[in-house]
């Protein structure tokens, strides 16, 4: 009696574990999502949001990190292509380098959807992200009312390559130029907050007198108000996304402003998309998220 009972718990132990479990065909699609990188709070709320939208319609989502690396992105998207995923979804680390990936999946009859930047070339069906040329407009215009059209500026350019770079900074330059605002220095501090700090140290040294600085995201933006303060200068800091370090440093009167997108949208509609163009419906070739700017 005692070795039946022992089979039956046995048994059912199996049928649980079976039943918690769900096999690679259980799942109606398999999508990979490249990000380029984890490293930054922006990211990780898109990831967040893509998996929200997987998880409610029996996707499985494939997250890697690409750690700011072109190469280690073409492994990444090797790696879904050898797994056999329906869809990529990728967050370009480099506009230009990520065309090879894109033409990676292509050749392999494997759609791609792009968010937050672009790919120069290659076949994507469809590209989701904030209209950053708006975004440095919105920047740009809200320094000339800060300063009354006068004034010294610094950019703080994000990775050059990226489209989110390029039209960020074409954006804010595009519009300041219409005011007496000279833009007194220029330097790509590639979205890195430590490397933004540094950065903004030898350009305080070189231009002591800087009336406000313009970061392309907000995790430079953060590395400039650390250099400021402890350069002991009173300087008007906008950065760009919305993070919730930056949203902090606003309440706490650290930050003057950010442009925020939604990293969280962007992700769901990545997944959203994805699921529709496998349904085999039509969807959107670009699609713009709303922007907001946010002020103390």
């Amino acid at each position: 009696m005692r070795i039946l009972l022992k089979g039956f718990l046995f048994a059912l132990a199996l049928i649980i574990v079976g039943c918690g479990s769900q096999k690679e065909t259980d799942y109606k699609y398999k999508i990979g999502f490249v990000i380029s990188t984890l490293n930054n709070p922006f990211f990780v709320k898109l990831k967040e949001g893509a998996e929200d939208i997987a998880n409610v319609n029996n996707v499985k989502l494939t997250v890697l990190d690409s750690r700011n690396d072109p190469i280690k992105e073409q492994n990444n998207v090797e790696s879904l292509i050898v797994s056999g995923v329906d869809l990529i979804i990728i967050n370009p680390t480099d506009s230009d380098a990520v065309v090879k990936s894109v033409e990676l999946a292509n050749n392999k009859n494997i759609p791609v959807i792009t968010v937050d930047r672009k790919a120069a070339s290659g076949k994507v069906v469809c590209h989701i992200a904030s209209d950053n040329y708006k975004g440095g407009a919105m920047a740009a215009e809200y320094i000339i009312d800060l300063l009354n059209g006068k004034g010294n500026v610094i950019e703080l350019q994000g990775i050059p390559g990226t489209s989110a770079a390029r039209e960020r900074g074409k954006g804010f330059n595009e519009r300041i130029k219409y005011s007496d605002i000279k833009v007194v220095a220029r330097q790509p501090a590639n979205f890195d907050r430590r490397e933004a700090l540094v950065v903004m140290e030898n350009l305080l040294q070189r231009y002591p007198n800087v009336d406000a600085v313009f970061a392309h995201n907000d995790e430079m933006a953060l590395g400039a108000i650390k250099a400021i303060e402890e350069a002991n200068k009173d300087i008007y800091v906008v950065g760009f996304d919305g993070t919730e370090d930056a949203l902090l440093a606003i309440k706490n009167g650290r930050l003057t402003a950010t442009i925020a997108q939604q990293p969280s949208r962007m992700g769901r509609l990545a997944v959203e998309n994805a699921i529709k163009y496998l349904n085999g419906e039509k969807v959107p070739k670009n699609i713009k998220v709303d922007l907001l700017l946010i002020k103390g």
